[in-house]
């Protein structure tokens, strides 16, 4: 039981109608006092108010007493309990605001804070509505308020101890770390997915409008004839993005080679299978097969190394580009016939972006992708969202019995497809980004979901991607699966 130690009366007595005597005696003389005021009605409200106080003097008394007794006890907690007594005693007060009213001189009276001032309000106007739940609740503070007598703060007032309210933030700490990362993914998947779309849809309709996307810059090697030595002289990539990409859509920043840090990019990233690399800075560190000489019966590859360089956008992604000023058209619809046919000649330009500059996570898959840009004359860009690993086991494509490789991808993942043959060939440009280590991806046949006609045989058969290859196949023929999302 607590008195204010200011004098002012009990603030918190022995029951709940002892407060409410006190409560509705201040009420009733207050009002009797205003009333007194007004001239016109001196007499007969003074007789009214006289008569009002005197039938409420003996239970206030008894109030009083009570409160002399408690002035004992140490504490300068305070918390107004009222009950519907104080409505039934004054009808007046017959809507929630005079009560509210009322409640805030009480508290004023004894100098608490805005906060516990707004709180009794709320209450004392939700009271009429939860009118069984607010006797109870009463009643358990009046209970436990006297455990928290030698505590100034205000919860303990309201019943709660110290080891009580740490055990709460406990428990809500607990709950929050399990749920808030999950959540937080969730959102920023939902972000990236938005943003890469968005960003996809921005490079497919700008790089068409180029008149070419080859023939960029300078590369060429230079021989020094007093020292032997050989370099190359590369302004491709950079050329590239301030002569042609530059003319077709926004770009805020454009770096070099040496500064690509400038544009936001990261040295670092993580790539989809989990193994951290450095960024690519050249194209030979992204791909070996999209650099060097090689031939086979049906075509030959002698392609030059390129520095990479990059760009922010108007949106604040960063981009870095790798460029091949040599690319020349598309594939031969007939088929590949043995051998295959290489793809790195067919590749103009490569584009490896961050979303969100270089922010985390720098994962592939997350915030990293890739987009790639094919063929000078007819463009297609492919911007492929790989699974996280490939399928287990082989597929076939037309299987006689068991899941075709298309029903494979959906069965994983109903937003995941078989990849088209411009998908696959991005993936096998981006490799090391999809297997960091290149422990898996090298040495095996994946399928794409792109038919066509063998050039000896009437029998339809389909792109596959072998290491920096594609051929064609029989439709029964079983090869792996690593699954895309647009």
């Amino acid at each position: 039981v607590l008195t204010n130690a200011g004098g002012g009366g009990p603030l918190l007595t022995g029951t709940i109608e002892e407060s409410q005597a006190y409560n509705c005696h201040s009420e009733q003389r207050e009002r009797a006092e205003a009333q007194s005021e007004n001239h016109a009605f001196r007499g007969a409200v003074s007789r009214e108010s006289s008569k009002t106080v005197s039938e409420s003097v003996p239970r206030y008394e008894q109030v009083s007493n009570i409160g002399q007794t408690l002035k004992r006890v140490q504490g300068d907690n305070f918390l107004s309990l009222r009950a519907d007594e104080c409505r039934r005693g004054n009808p007046v007060k017959n809507t929630a605001s005079p009560c509210c009213h009322a409640e805030l001189r009480s508290l004023a009276q004894f100098g608490m804070t805005p906060p516990v001032k707004a709180a009794s309000c709320l209450a004392c106007s939700l009271k009429s509505h939860v009118q069984p739940l607010w006797m109870a609740l009463s009643a358990w503070i009046a209970t436990r308020s006297a455990t928290a007598r030698n505590d100034r703060k205000w919860f303990a007032c309201v019943g709660f101890t110290m080891a009580e309210i740490l055990l709460s933030l406990t428990i809500i700490g607990v709950v929050a770390a399990i749920t808030l990362p999950s959540l937080t993914g969730n959102i920023n998947e939902r972000t990236w997915n938005t943003q890469r779309k968005a960003l996809y849809a921005r490079f497919s309709q700008a790089i068409p409008l180029m008149d070419a996307i080859n023939g960029y810059g300078t590369l060429q090697e230079m021989t020094d004839s007093a020292t032997g030595s050989t370099s190359i002289e590369d302004t491709a990539a950079e050329t590239f993005i301030t002569g042609g990409l530059a003319k077709v859509m926004k770009i805020n920043n454009i770096c070099d080679n040496e500064h690509l840090a400038d544009c936001g990019i990261t040295s670092r990233i993580t790539t989809l299978d989990g193994v951290q690399i450095d960024m690519p800075t050249t194209m030979q560190e992204l791909n070996s097969d999209m650099v060097g000489s090689y031939s086979n019966s049906l075509n030959a590859v002698s392609l030059l190394d390129t520095k990479a360089a990059a760009f922010e956008t108007a949106n604040g992604e960063s981009v870095v580009v790798y460029y091949n000023p040599k690319c020349v058209g598309s594939f031969n619809e007939t088929g590949g016939g043995f051998g295959g046919v290489y793809y790195a000649n067919k590749v103009c330009a490569n584009f490896v972006y961050d979303l969100n500059g270089n922010k985390g996570p720098n994962t592939v898959g997350k915030d990293i992708g890739f987009m790639t840009a094919m063929y000078p004359s007819d463009v297609k860009v492919a911007a492929p969202v790989p699974a996280a690993s490939a399928l287990s086991g082989t597929y076939q494509i037309t299987p006689s019995s068991g899941v075709s490789a298309s029903a494979a991808c959906t069965q994983y993942d109903s937003e995941y497809k078989l990849p088209n043959i411009d998908e696959l060939i991005a993936m096998g440009v981006n490799k090391r980004l999809i297997d960091g280590d290149l422990s898996y991806y090298p040495g095996k046949n994946f399928w794409s979901a792109s038919k066509i006609y063998n050039h000896s045989s009437s029998a339809p058969r389909q792109w596959d991607l072998f290491d920096n290859s594609m051929d064609d196949h029989a439709l029964t023929q079983s090869f792996y699966v690593w699954c895309v999302k647009r």
